[in-house]
């Protein structure tokens, strides 16, 4: 009888294209806080009622004139009123400054504002109260003064739906004076792990681990991404290596969830139950992926609920999370820009070895701006991703020799 042949693997851009192709945005948007928005993603356009500054002002501490009063440096003119930030000046006087302060309006009739390190203040006159200031230099028109409107214009669209936000983006849009923001809703997603060997930390000791047990380290960073990427996160443990055990858990996680992902149990193994389970119960759309580590994962539906499974090997699953998932979850909350963004970089490190497979090579940055490579690539050292701070999105059937320009994916975004 001739063996069945094997369906080629898919590459990664293909699979994250049929992948994003599922990521319908989710329902039911809310309005949160504006100092709770963080890491959030916009489900609405952020238009500006006002001008940001809404009036011009003195962009520093110093003195308002016009140039026309000024027509060389050491010019000395009488100080006619004092304004600081909040306080409103009146017209001003030909022939004077005014004392200001950075932020201050501009009083009417000012047309420049030298710095007070360009100044010398002198005292008024015998009987005179009123001060006087000596200018300098001589003032350009407008030197100083920062305008209505220079920032944000009223009418402006300041943040655009499907952003996600950070501290900036909070800054202007309470800025503009907004309390609240409206914003996706964060997915919910049911996380297990399968794997009879899999043993919690704080069950066993590491002296007593029996032959075969494994701690469940996936789990952890699973669930860590999960939360740092804007997801609700119900953790369900630890499912067992039985068929009837896996079609449960995942009965009762579509029930209630946008995703399931899993880890584990995606292979081709009689003790690897995920891939029948989801057929039985759904479908199952994307097997193989074409990149090294990750080449088991798999995309399905279950219910209502979309499913991922993720190789159980730890680098495995945190890199196929990084490239695929991560995506996937942003696109759910309205992302449109969810693509991997990657530098070019010089390689201190010879990879003479050519795969079939897209390869993500965990690398360190080095202090002469080049990148190091971690000795171990295997698909179960995490040590790894510890060490390194980024990956090198390195093509398939090539090799690198030292010096040569790769290109590079920091952790920091990946993980932001």
């Amino acid at each position: 009888m001739t063996p069945t042949a094997r369906p080629a693997l898919q590459s990664l851009d293909a699979a994250l294209e049929s992948l994003l192709a599922q990521a319908m945005p989710l329902d039911g948007p809310e309005r949160v806080p504006t100092l709770q928005a963080d890491g959030r993603v916009l489900a609405e356009d952020v238009v500006s009622a006002l001008h940001v500054p809404p009036m011009d002002n003195s962009a520093m501490d110093g003195y308002a004139m016009r140039c026309a009063d000024v027509l060389a440096a050491g010019t000395v003119l009488p100080v006619s009123q004092r304004i600081a930030a909040g306080a409103v000046g009146m017209q001003l006087a030909v022939g004077t400054a005014a004392r200001i302060f950075t932020g201050a309006p501009i009083p009417p009739g000012a047309d420049a504002v030298v710095m007070q390190e360009e100044c010398t203040a002198l005292p008024g006159a015998i009987g005179d109260d009123a001060a006087r200031v000596q200018l300098n230099v001589l003032p350009k028109l407008g030197q100083a003064i920062r305008r209505a409107g220079e920032d944000v214009a009223r009418g402006q669209t300041v943040l655009a739906r499907g952003m996600r936000l950070g501290p900036a983006e909070l800054g202007l849009a309470a800025g503009i004076g907004r309390a609240d923001l409206l914003v996706a809703r964060k997915p919910r997603v049911a996380l297990f792990s399968t794997g009879d060997e899999l043993v919690m930390p704080g069950t066993v000791a590491p002296e007593d681990m029996p032959p075969g047990a494994i701690y469940n380290s996936n789990r952890f960073f699973l669930n860590t991404l999960l939360t740092r990427i804007g997801c609700e996160v119900r953790d369900m443990g630890i499912v067992p290596d039985d068929r009837a055990a896996t079609e449960a858990a995942l009965r009762e996680a579509a029930a209630s969830s946008d995703l399931i992902l899993t880890s584990g149990g995606v292979s081709v193994g009689e003790e690897d139950h995920i891939k029948p389970a989801v057929q039985a119960l759904g479908r199952l759309d994307l097997w193989q992926i074409a990149i090294k580590p990750g080449k088991p994962f798999a995309y399905g539906q279950v219910g209502a609920a979309h499913f991922v499974g993720l190789p159980g090997n730890p680098v495995s699953s945190y890199v196929t999370f990084l490239v695929l998932v991560r995506p996937f979850l942003l696109r759910l909350q309205g992302m449109q820009d969810v693509a991997m963004k990657t530098v070019a970089a010089r390689a201190d490190f010879a990879w003479p070895r050519a795969d079939k497979r897209q390869e993500f090579l965990r690398v360190r940055r080095n202090a002469q701006g080049g990148l190091d490579l971690f000795a171990n690539q295997g698909s179960g050292v995490l040590t790894s991703a510890v060490w390194g701070d980024g990956l090198v999105n390195h093509p398939a059937g090539k090799t690198i020799a030292a010096g040569d320009m790769v290109q590079y994916i920091s952790f920091a975004e990946l993980l932001a």
